[in-house]
This record gives C-alpha cells, structure tokens and sequence, in this order.
C-alpha cells in the first residue's frame, strides 16, 4: 500500500510541472520503489522528494525551480536501463540519480557515460568507482561503501567479541553485496578471526532456513551480513527459530531503527554512517515533521538517506549555477562540502578525485533489554578515505 501510494504521489508531482521543464534544473532518477527490496529505497526517494519541494517552496535554487523526474524500476536491470536512457535522451536531464539494486549499475553507468550526464547513487551502495582515484561522472551520497563497512564491522568484532571468533557470512546474490562478503571472508583471518561458513542468498527467497541451518551447523558464534536490509533481517530470524544464539551484525539500513525495536534482540547489532533517529538532533525533528505534514509513505526515521541527497544535490545546483548543463554540475559536484547536521558523523566533501568522502564515520548500535531502548554499543569511529 506505501509502495503504491508513494508511487501516485510521485507521478503526481511530476506530471504537475511540466512547464517547468524549460526553464527549470531537471534532474532524474530511476529507483526501486516496488519490488522486494523496495523498503531500503523506496524512502530515500520519497524524503528527496520532499526536501526538492520544500527547495522549491522557497523560491528554488538559484531562483529556478528544481524538477525531479522519477521512475520505477523495481531492482530490474533491464527497467532501470530503460529509464535512465529515457531521462537522458527524452527528460534532458542534467543529473541522473540511481537508487536501487547494484544490479542495475552496469546498465545505467553505460548510459550515463555515453551520455557524459554525471550519475549520483542515493540509498544505492557506493560503489569503488567513487572512491580515489574517481570515475569522473560517479559519485555517491549513500552511507555504506564497499571495503571500508567490511573493516569496521570486522573491528568492532574484534574488539566486542569475548572468545575465539567463528564468522559466517550472509550475501545477497547480488554483485557488491557478494563481493563485500568475499572481502570480509579475506581480511578476517588476519584479525585471528575463523570463517566457517559464507552463504550466498537470492534474491527473492521464500524461505532462509536452508541457509541459516548452514551458518548454525558451521558452529558460527558471529554472523556479519552485508545485504539489502530483506536478507539480512530474514537470515537473523531464520537462525533465531533454529535456536542459534550467536552475536548477529548487520549493515544499519533505513528499516534498521524500527526492526532494533521490533525484535528486542540483545545480541543483534547494527553498523552503519547514520545517526539513528532516537538521538533527537534538531535535524531529526525536521525530517519527521517534513514527512508528518506531508503525510509521507514512510517515516521520518527512514528519510536520513534522501534527505541527505537533497542537500547535496542543493549545494551542487547553487555551485553550477543558471543557465546549468551536465558538464557544470559534474564540476560543482567536484567541490562540494555538505554539513550534514548530525545525519553522519561528519560532513560529504568531494574532490576531483573522491566523489566519496575524504572521512567516513560508523557507529554500532543494539538493543538494550534492561534499559528498554536502543543504545550506542561504539560511538563514532573513522576512516580516512583515500
């Protein structure tokens, strides 16, 4: 029902403008909002969505109106390259935004060069395009990266667990989230770490039991899983029923904060760049009274990703200026420095050559069964990223 809603509303609002076209920045976006995997994108696109709109309340960037064109793809490649040479050759637009599957990277960065129109991921993993030395068009906004989660999250095992580690690992099969399990199934013996199993999962799967009994079976006493948010909470219940007891560790996606308090499991952690909204920075406050007038899909907890989007894709216009082309805002996308308020634990700065991030901030949280709430197990940790 959200995903339909959200869907309407969207289509909504950009059949609202089309006057606007002309004499407006028009940016575009190809993102999953149906689809399996749809509740780790689908909120991201609508918080974007309405940080644009409330850009443009206020008189737009630059004095121009900011048009966001939107299409599903439904984590299909073959829809998502549809759509990004739809908004390039028939929308004109002069930044392509991909959030959805790693899947449908390939198709929508070959369109993307051919086009020579810069590609930002929002709420889709960072890919190693980004980091130095950069892809030219490639940037990306999202919190988690390949590598640099894997090291983190193979730290804070480290530095938690109180025995001998016996790491499994559960992927999606999907492209990045297999080869981020391959990366942490290869730095985790020189850690003193044991890996006893590393499962493979599809996507979609009925049923994660077949995969969990192997993690059990393994003997694992921690499991890492580094996957859309649909994998990584189904294998965790899956070896729950089974009646594993092992620490559980997962990447801190936009459902995380709600499911932490849905499942009330004390040794199940999330590692991720976002500030969880139960820290009630100013910043949260916002979002979740932007997504409350709204009458938003999702909740304001689940807006941190589009949110942050929409500020960089703000400062970006500003810096390139009016009239704006590709060629102006992949160069003002070179430049951007973003405070993001708290959202991370530190600001987006871009370089010529990283269109990652020159610092990037993990905190783990879990749930506290004596206290009743979520709490920080490690404040902020950082990387240097070059």
């Amino acid at each position: 029902m959200f995903a339909r809603n959200l869907i309407a509303a969207l289509a909504a609002a950009v059949m609202a403008v089309p006057a606007l076209a002309q004499d407006a920045y028009v940016i575009g976006l190809t993102g999953a909002l149906t689809g399996p995997p749809s509740s780790t994108y689908a909120p991201a696109v609508e918080a974007l969505r309405l940080y644009l709109d409330r850009v443009n309340a206020v008189g737009g960037v630059n004095g121009k109106q900011v048009r966001l064109v939107i299409q599903d793809d439904s984590a299909e490649p073959s829809k998502a390259a549809a759509n990004a040479k739809k908004l390039i050759t028939q929308d004109n637009v002069i930044l392509l935004i991909n959030a959805t599957l790693s899947t449908t990277y390939a198709p929508v960065v070959a369109e993307a060069k051919r086009a020579s129109v810069p590609l930002l991921f929002a709420s889709g993993v960072c890919p190693k395009e980004v980091y130095p030395p950069a892809d030219p068009l490639q940037f990306c906004t999202t919190a988690y990266a390949a590598t640099y989660d894997s090291r983190a999250t193979l730290a804070f095992i480290k530095d938690t667990a109180k025995e001998p580690v016996r790491l499994g690992l559960a992927a999606m099969a999907i492209p990045l989230s297999r080869g981020e399990m391959d990366f942490a199934e290869s730095q985790a013996p020189s850690l003193g770490m044991t890996v006893v199993d590393k499962e493979v999962i599809p996507p979609p799967t009925p049923d994660y039991t077949p995969y969990a009994t192997k993690l059990k079976d393994a003997n694992a006493n921690w499991v890492f899983s580094w996957a859309p948010w649909v994998t990584q909470v189904r294998t965790l219940e899956a070896l729950r029923r089974l009646g594993w007891g092992g620490n559980y560790i997962a990447w801190s996606h936009l459902e995380a904060e709600g499911e932490l308090a849905r499942l009330k499991d004390a040794s199940f952690y999330v590692i991720g760049a976002n500030a969880l909204f139960q820290d009630a920075l100013p910043i949260h406050r916002e979002i979740t009274e932007a997504a409350r007038a709204a009458n938003a899909s999702y909740p304001g907890q689940q807006m941190a990703e589009g949110w942050i989007a929409g500020m960089v894709i703000e400062a970006a216009l500003k810096n390139a200026g009016w009239p704006a082309d590709a060629a102006k805002v992949r160069a003002a996308l070179e430049t951007v420095k973003v405070d993001t308020k708290g959202l991370r634990g530190g600001a987006i700065e871009w370089t010529k050559d990283n269109h990652f991030r020159t610092r990037q901030y993990y905190r783990v949280y879990r749930w506290d069964a004596g206290k009743s709430a979520i709490v920080v197990a490690t404040d902020w940790m950082s990387y240097d990223v070059k």
